[in-house]
């Protein structure tokens, strides 16, 4: 990520399922929106408090209005920066490297759907705000939240560049 770069979307509580062949299971996270980059972060054990109460509230306000253009007070680039440096499993890609996204209306909530090119190879994802979990014998979301990801989605494609 480029020093200068803003946040301008951060949500929480986010499942991230692989599409591939082998993507067995789903991973808890955060998924933020910068200048140039989406980027998924699993979830860091560094502001553990701050994380349930933060959740608790962007449920409520994803409840009262769902888009989810959103960001939280006590998050800023400089914790971006050392989550960024700390976690190894972050997924970061340029706007330029999402081949497409699609939303998908289910009747459990909706889906974002991506194809990437992350590290050279193309990949395919779906992201889901997480309502509920379920905690034994498996973390494991039990509800999720119908949002709005139009406003995401032309955020992300009003700032790509396409190049053929």
């Amino acid at each position: 990520m480029v020093f200068d770069e803003k946040i301008h979307t951060h949500l929480m509580s986010v499942w991230r399922e692989s599409k591939s062949f082998f993507g067995v299971g789903g991973k808890e996270g955060m998924l933020l929106l910068t200048d140039n980059h989406f980027i998924f972060l699993k979830r860091t054990e560094r502001m553990k408090k701050w994380w349930k109460a933060t959740v608790t509230r962007q449920v409520v306000r994803l409840i009262q209005n769902s888009d989810v253009m959103i960001t939280h007070d006590g998050y800023n680039e400089d914790d971006l920066r050392i989550d960024l440096e700390n976690t190894k499993k972050t997924s970061e890609v340029s706007f330029n490297n999402i081949l497409s996204l699609d939303i998908e209306k289910k009747t459990w909530g909706n889906v974002l759907k991506m194809k990437v090119v992350e590290e050279g190879k193309k990949k395919e994802y779906q992201y889901a705000v997480v309502q509920d979990w379920v905690q034994y014998p498996l973390k494991d979301p039990t509800r999720f939240l119908k949002v709005n990801w139009n406003s995401f989605v032309d955020f992300i494609k009003s700032r790509q560049q396409i190049t053929e």
